[in-house]
């Protein structure tokens, strides 16, 4: 445990000693694995409660750096709030879960891998312009998700095929160990007809692979070692190549910015447009089976519609998602930052007239807190 936190606990224990209900944070501590059973018995008869107490938060300070944060999990969890706040005011990059409202564990080190797919050349013969700025984004995204602990790991320039065989590899590897797996696409994408999510993505040589088919390979029938866990797809590319002039408001709720100089888009004509409400049907019966639960794609743009990139700061989503990660996920779960981005990014412009609006399949089950450094 860091010295800080040994400090927290010390300067709080006249507070701990008198307000600590120790019967339901034995078993939290426990399932945490803060803790061993043999370890919990010591404790139990250690003597009176002030004296359990006591021993309690000397042993905490031996049990490591995640000691600290999960403790105050263990507080959340078990309704002592008044403890949790008195030592979170110290601590306030250890994220607060909603009393009543599950989480998903989150505590493994590392949290997992995150596999990042960044097209930016393409061939010749695909028609498909080079994406200028997305390596902008690319470095942005791996010193964030290094900083919330994921093992990183890029590949460029793939067509669709080499798509298939990462993801394929990406399903064999053994999870097991870990509590969350991320992907992150970067490229050119388009609108295609489908049963279930929206979307396609674009590798260098001008093929397909559909969004859809990529959240298969790690549901969880095809990655045993990923049932239950979070599976993350952000996915920076075109749903369409309908442009979005927006809508007039009130003074007080437009903010307009401009974004960048230069935007470009990730888009690709397709030859018909969806009924998009059969849409919406056909995903939600395709979703709601138990293989495709714990997923949620996060999509740059709304179906339909182009996706901005800026050549020379990178894209409007990803640029916003991974400040919006930097300064909250220390407190917000993803559901909510998610809405941030959708605030933050639906505020830019491209060539003072085009709009974006950020867009999600949620099927997370519970909430999804982010590991931080604290």
């Amino acid at each position: 445990m860091e010295e800080k936190h040994k400090k927290i606990l010390q300067q709080n224990m006249t507070q701990l000693v008198k307000g600590l209900d120790l019967p339901d944070l034995y078993g939290a501590l426990l399932k945490k694995d803060i803790f061993t059973k043999d370890m919990i018995d010591e404790l139990q008869i250690a003597g009176i409660v002030q004296d359990q107490v006591r021993q309690l938060v000397q042993a905490l300070e031996t049990r490591g750096s995640r000691a600290f944060p999960l403790f105050l999990e263990c507080l959340w969890e078990t309704g002592q709030h008044g403890l949790a706040e008195l030592l979170q005011t110290e601590a306030p990059t250890v994220p607060r879960p909603r009393p009543g409202c599950k989480s998903y564990k989150m505590e493994s080190s590392p949290c997992g891998h995150c596999l990042i797919i960044n097209n930016m050349e393409f061939k010749p013969e695909s028609a498909l312009r080079n994406r200028r700025g997305s390596n902008i984004d690319c470095e942005k995204l791996e010193t964030r998700f290094k900083a919330i602990n994921f093992i990183f790991e890029v590949k460029e320039n793939l067509k669709e095929s080499q798509i298939k065989q990462e993801m394929s590899a990406l399903s064999k590897k053994d999870h097991s160990q870990y509590d969350c797996c991320v992907v992150i696409v970067l490229s050119h994408g388009t609108e295609v007809r489908h049963s279930g999510l929206p979307g396609a993505i674009y590798g260098v040589d001008g093929k397909h692979v559909t969004v859809h088919d990529l959240t298969l390979y790690l549901n969880g029938q095809n990655c045993p070692s990923l049932q239950e866990k979070p599976k993350l797809f952000f996915i920076q590319a075109c749903g369409g190549d309908e442009r979005d002039t927006g809508f007039e408001v009130s003074s007080d709720e437009a903010q307009p910015s401009t974004g960048g100089v230069d935007n470009q888009t990730d888009a690709i004509p397709t030859p018909f447009s969806n009924n998009f409400l059969s849409l919406l049907c056909e995903i939600d019966a395709r979703a709601s089976l138990p293989t495709q639960s714990d997923i949620l794609v996060s999509y740059s743009t709304f179906p339909g519609y182009v996706s901005w990139r800026d050549t020379q700061a990178g894209s409007w989503y990803l640029e916003t998602l991974e400040r919006i990660l930097k300064e909250n996920a220390a407190t917000d779960d993803l559901c909510s930052m998610l809405v941030m981005v959708n605030h933050h990014v639906s505020q830019n412009c491209a060539k003072g007239l085009y709009k974006q609006m950020p867009f999600s399949f949620n099927l997370l089950r519970k909430l999804l807190y982010f590991q931080t450094s604290t």
